[in-house]
């Protein structure tokens, strides 16, 4: 009952601020608690969500053998090397494209670059030839990049299309059917971003998660990927309004201020939080033009905070 009021309390609270709100959920592992939509249910693009998808992939097959964190980057893809490389740049492992410290120093292949047509046709060419800038592993620097970079990884390991991988095993299991994700010019799935879903498809995989792998009694991902997954692996630097949500980064998952809390974030509000000591997992979406940060502040005053 203390959740069922809380939810509403924010629902109302949405509603008196006139916060740019699409919709809400509450579910616990197995169903859906309540849902709220402000507008009319549709599946809308779900950003840089898509990240904590792309990791999953990695989970199974390191759990199938088919690769380790330890793999490096340009061993996979060698003919993409340039003469004469930047020693840091043969360094760079899965660990680190997770981590989001591959060295690269910038944000690269974020959405609105993509639209532009940067990097085509070619994004790993693109990638390999750009300078350096830091050790890999040493600093937290958020890049689209790094995470379509781990995605081409996992298809080089599996040798498959990282969606067709992914079906069988994460997609149709949680009856979500095929995805509609966006690919790179050469058609690979863009494992930072793309993916569009409805708000209670999108949160099943933090259902997922907060079932510590399991899904309807069978177990898709292993607990110890899981619990590593959605730990702290990196600091992340402070930004100037001291965001209260920036305190830490897992692979592909950010840390919450909340007790062993993480969420799949996606860019204007396409975020899946998940309480594993609440035994929840809470999820919204919201407009491209909205300003987030009243609706950050709203669930952490009027929601999670109060839980």
């Amino acid at each position: 009952m203390h959740v069922k009021n809380l939810f509403q309390d924010f629902v109302a609270y949405v509603k008196e601020q006139q916060l740019f709100v699409e919709a809400v959920a509450v579910a616990d592992e197995k169903r859906v608690l309540m849902e709220h939509h402000f507008v009319p249910d549709h599946a809308r693009n779900i950003y840089s969500h898509t990240k904590s998808y792309m990791v999953t992939a990695v989970g199974m097959a390191l759990a199938e053998g088919r690769l380790t964190l330890e793999d490096r980057l340009t061993d996979y893809f060698p003919e993409y090397v340039p003469e004469d490389p930047d020693p840091r740049l043969l360094q760079i492992t899965l660990r680190d494209l997770l981590t989001m410290s591959s060295g690269f120093g910038h944000a690269y292949l974020m959405g609105d670059d993509r639209r532009r047509g940067v990097g085509f046709p070619d994004y790993m060419e693109y990638m390999m030839h750009l300078p350096m800038e830091q050790t890999p592993g040493t600093a937290f620097e958020y890049s689209t990049a790094d995470s379509i970079l781990a995605g081409r990884m996992v298809e080089k390991a599996v040798g498959e299309n990282l969606a067709a991988y992914l079906y069988p095993r994460l997609f149709q299991k949680l009856g979500q059917g095929w995805p509609q994700w966006e690919s790179d010019p050469m058609g690979h799935p863009i494992g930072g971003g793309g993916m569009y879903m409805r708000l209670t498809d999108m949160m099943k995989l933090g259902q997922l998660y907060l079932a510590d792998g399991k899904w309807q009694g069978e177990r898709l991902l292993d607990s110890k990927w899981v619990l590593e997954a959605t730990r702290k692996q990196i600091e992340t630097p402070q930004t100037e309004n001291g965001d209260i949500w920036r305190c830490g980064y897992g692979y592909q998952f950010w840390c919450s201020p909340y007790p062993k809390a993480y969420r799949a974030d996606g860019a204007f509000g396409q975020v899946t939080t998940v309480l594993p000591e609440k035994g929840l997992a809470i999820a919204v979406q919201c407009p491209e033009w909205g300003d987030f940060d009243k609706v950050k502040l709203a669930l952490h005053e009027v929601f999670f905070s109060q839980l």
